[in-house]
């Protein structure tokens, strides 16, 4: 945030942030903290939308909140350039799951409160578009290639842009190329 950042979409830096506009204090480990009567805990959310993704779980109100993690209402975004990947994806919504119970309202980023079925539901297509496409990537396919052959059909769920999204799962996927296989290069 105090740095400016490359925006690919947009052929252009971002601006730093201002000085007010940049956190005053950071956490490095999952922690825990009471404000009033509300037990908080929270913890990273390592490469699932970005390379610093939280979550912070009211645990009283037993309300999750999950930032762009969970993407209901808009297509999910993996920044690549910051070390997202559908792996980090589904790895944090794992978390979250086990963080949730039926009970639990889970707060994205953008939308509406998500209930733990609804993000299932939400990790079982991320999980299925991961299964879909790992191999055809590593095979060399590339964004066409995946449309063609289906990758994107049938799901729970529909894309307002699925041509990004494929080429950032992309690009996510070839940049942790080595949490895939020992073979892939």
């Amino acid at each position: 945030m105090a740095t400016p950042t490359w925006m690919p979409d947009e052929d252009r830096y971002r601006p730093p942030r201002t000085k007010d506009a940049q956190p005053d204090k950071t956490f490095h480990a999952d922690g825990a903290m009471t404000a009033g009567n509300e037990r908080i805990e929270y913890g990273y959310l390592i490469e699932a939308h970005t390379s610093g993704d939280i979550y912070v779980f009211f645990r009283d109100s037993n309300v999750i909140a999950v930032g762009d993690v969970a993407s209901p209402a808009r297509d999910p975004e993996l920044d690549y350039l910051t070390g997202a990947w559908i792996g980090g994806r589904v790895d944090a919504m794992d978390r979250l799951l086990k963080l949730a119970d039926a009970n639990t309202k889970i707060v994205p980023g953008f939308g509406p409160a998500m209930t733990r079925a609804e993000l299932q539901v939400e990790r079982d297509v991320m999980k299925t578009i991961y299964d879909r496409t790992v191999d055809r990537v590593r095979e060399g396919d590339y964004v066409e290639d995946m449309l063609k052959a289906g990758v994107m059909n049938g799901l729970a769920r529909t894309w307002k842009d699925p041509k990004k999204f494929l080429h950032d799962l992309h690009k996510g996927l070839w940049a942790h190329h080595n949490k895939l296989d020992a073979n892939v290069v």
